[in-house]
């Protein structure tokens, strides 16, 4: 079957919000209209994709993948569309990714001044899928952590990030300044196994309330101190090799970009 993106769109918005009516109101469709819709598209993918009460709206499992899928396929489609408008209006965009904590300011700066007739813009990374918007196209460069997808990339390694942990300030291991693996071993850990946080805000929120510790890149520590969370060097804990990504075959702005983004950032 041919996949609708109308359709889809209207997926992503009730998934989103949970709710038809809110959803309704952000496509500027009516509400019954949406709901048939959805139906359609159920029926379409002879799958349920919502639980549906006279409170509540929830994705079945089938609709959680496809919302995962759907935001990987509107970006993708809305990057490509953004892309051929400038083109056709003459404009150069240049967009980089970045990982939390990175700081790819300088670089962005240094670019800027050589060409001023280029445009650049900035997204975030997600912490457990950093690569995504090199994949699905809504950046041309990634200032990345890894571990993460590099099928397809080139890489160019610049620096290293150490781990740290962190935990309540009020849990006995805050006390130690200095920690090994093995103290680690009995405690319950904060990752994507145990628990994904869609953010470090809630990430950091979980830890201060004292359901588990996490090993951190000391770059994110840097940007989230907070007095109720403490952070200890982990002596045997392997680091973050962070480097710079792109599609394979960057063309000559991009090679630029990465000469320069390499020189500053390695120093």
């Amino acid at each position: 079957m041919d996949l609708d993106l109308r359709k889809l769109r209207y997926f992503a918005a009730v998934a989103e919000h949970r709710h038809f009516g809110r959803a309704a109101e952000r496509l500027y469709i009516a509400q019954p209209v949406l709901s048939r819709q959805i139906k359609a598209f159920e029926q379409e993918l002879d799958c349920a994709l919502f639980v549906r009460t006279t409170r509540t709206v929830e994705l079945t499992a089938a609709g959680q993948q496809l919302h995962e899928e759907a935001q990987r396929i509107l970006a993708t489609v809305d990057a490509a569309v953004r892309r051929v408008h400038e083109i056709d209006r003459g404009m150069r965009r240049l967009v980089i990714a970045f990982s939390p904590g990175l700081h790819i300011s300088e670089a962005i700066r240094e670019f800027a001044t050589r060409h001023p007739e280029v445009e650049t813009d900035i997204v975030p990374a997600q912490w457990w899928e950093p690569a995504a918007p090199l994949h699905d196209g809504r950046a041309q460069i990634g200032y990345l952590r890894r571990p993460f997808d590099d099928s397809g990339l080139t890489t160019i390694p610049v620096g290293h990030d150490p781990r740290v942990a962190c935990m309540p300030a009020t849990h006995p291991l805050a006390a130690r300044q200095e920690l090994f693996r093995a103290d680690l071993d009995t405690e319950r850990m904060l990752d994507v196994a145990n628990r994904r946080a869609s953010t470090l805000e809630e990430k950091f929120e979980l830890i201060a309330s004292g359901h588990g510790l996490a090993l951190v890149p000391l770059s994110v520590v840097r940007a989230y101190v907070r007095p109720d969370i403490v952070y200890r060097p982990v002596i045997d804990a392997p680091g973050a090799e962070t480097c710079l990504a792109t599609r394979d075959h960057p063309d000559k702005l991009l090679r630029e970009f990465l000469d320069i983004a390499a020189t500053t950032l390695r120093s």
